[in-house]
C-alpha cells in the first residue's frame, strides 16, 4: 500500500477548496435568506467573498463584508454573536464528518483593489508603465 505524505503548505488542497466554496455559498444563502434569529443581523446585507479552510476541515475562516462597508464591527460582532446557530445551519446543509468552527474577518480584498487602482492611476506611476 502506498505511503500517504502530509500536505507540503503549497497552498490549499482542491478538498480544502471545495468545502470553502461549499461553505461560502451556504453561509451566504443563509444570511440572504435570513434563516438567523437574530433582527439585528437579519436587517444587515452581508456578503461573504470567501471562505478558508485548515487542512483538517475543522476551522473555517469566512471573509466578510457588510454591503457598502460599513459597520463593520457591528457586522462582525452580530456574525459572532450568532455563530452557534450560522454553524449549525451549514452543518444542515452539507454533509461533513464535523462541523467546522466559523470564525469571521472583514474582508480586505475591496480596499486593497482601490488602493491600487489609485496608486495605478498617478501620473508618475502611469508614465513609467507606458510602452515607448
Amino acid at each position: 500500500m502506498a505511503k500517504r505524505t502530509p500536505h507540503t503548505g503549497a497552498g490549499p488542497s482542491q478538498r480544502q477548496l471545495r468545502v470553502g466554496e461549499l461553505i461560502r455559498r451556504t453561509l451566504s444563502d443563509v444570511l440572504n435568506r435570513g434563516d438567523i434569529h437574530d433582527p439585528d443581523l437579519n436587517r444587515m446585507s452581508i456578503t461573504v467573498g470567501e471562505v478558508r479552510t485548515s487542512p483538517d476541515l475543522r476551522v473555517a475562516t469566512a471573509f466578510v463584508l457588510p454591503l457598502g462597508g460599513q459597520n463593520r464591527d457591528a457586522a462582525l460582532e452580530a456574525l459572532s454573536r450568532n455563530r452557534g446557530e450560522l454553524r449549525r445551519a451549514i452543518n444542515k446543509g452539507l454533509t461533513l464528518k464535523f462541523s467546522p468552527e466559523l470564525r469571521f474577518v472583514i474582508d480586505e480584498t475591496y480596499d486593497r483593489m482601490d488602493e491600487t487602482r489609485r496608486i495605478l492611476g498617478q501620473d508618475n506611476v502611469s508614465r513609467d508603465i507606458q510602452e515607448d
